[in-house]
């Protein structure tokens, strides 16, 4: 790893199981023993914590609604900015092999953006602080436009064997390219699909990076259906076909 981490984004349209991908991603980086980590729920209906087996923790948009109800709070001669940032890093979960920090959702209308800008700002000083983030970003285009960060290592655009999902991924990748977003690597994953069931030539032909599948799996169904954490799951098929995965991945970084 170099000085500044290895950021990788994930996205994709929403049904498609990109927050499971980013769960059981993590459990592997943990099992690997890939270096630090620090997992970033980007999603204002946040679950990334649901899955990885976190119960409580504070978000962004917690710290910035309390700082808003009792502005008193802040110490004298700190900048309210500052004074968010501080308890933003205080509220960082840490669990054995990864960290979490979730963005959350805000009380009040019109707030998202100032909830993003916390996330970007903290995310710049972060990345040198870790040797892996990943960032489980909103569903869709959305998260794009908000450009929590202006380049990575790796987007991961997850999709479903449909028509319209892949169509989804191919329309991610464009914005990506037009809000010029530097990247050394993108790539698709198919999720929840055999190889037999993929049509090669429409990801060909929408000249995305198709790096491999990830079949059906009825054990990570099972779980995420009773709410409960992803990363006691040992060797079920999913998981497996996620390390190979992992395994192209790790060799192109």
């Amino acid at each position: 790893m170099n000085k500044q981490g290895c950021v990788i984004l994930i996205a994709g349209k929403g049904g498609t199981g990109k927050t499971t991908l980013t769960s059981l991603l993590i459990n592997i980086f943990r099992e690997k023993r890939r270096g630090s980590i620090l997992a970033v729920d980007a999603d204002a209906n946040s679950n990334l914590a649901e899955t990885l087996g976190i119960d409580t923790q504070t978000t962004i948009a917690d710290i910035i609604d309390a700082v808003k109800e009792n502005p008193q709070s802040i110490p004298a001669g700190m900048s309210k900015d500052r004074y968010i940032e501080y308890q933003v890093q205080s509220s960082i979960s840490e669990k054995e092999g990864f960290d979490l920090l979730t963005m959350g959702r805000p009380e009040g209308p019109g707030c998202y953006c100032y909830v993003n800008n916390v996330l970007k700002n903290i995310l710049t000083r972060l990345i040198k602080e870790y040797d892996l983030i990943i960032i489980d970003n909103a569903a869709g285009l959305e998260h794009f436009s908000r450009r929590l960060t202006d380049q990575a290592d790796f987007i991961i655009v997850v999709s479903d064997a449909t028509l319209a999902g892949i169509k989804a991924a191919a329309r991610i990748h464009q914005l990506r390219k037009e809000l010029k977003i530097k990247v050394k690597n993108e790539f698709l994953i198919i999720n929840r699909a055999d190889e037999k069931d993929i049509d090669f030539e429409i990801i060909k032909d929408l000249r995305l990076n198709y790096l491999g599948s990830i079949p059906q799996d009825e054990n990570i169904i099972e779980v995420s259906r009773k709410g409960t954490a992803l990363l006691g799951l040992k060797d079920t098929p999913g998981l497996e076909g996620l390390r190979k995965i992992e395994e192209k991945l790790w060799q192109k970084n």
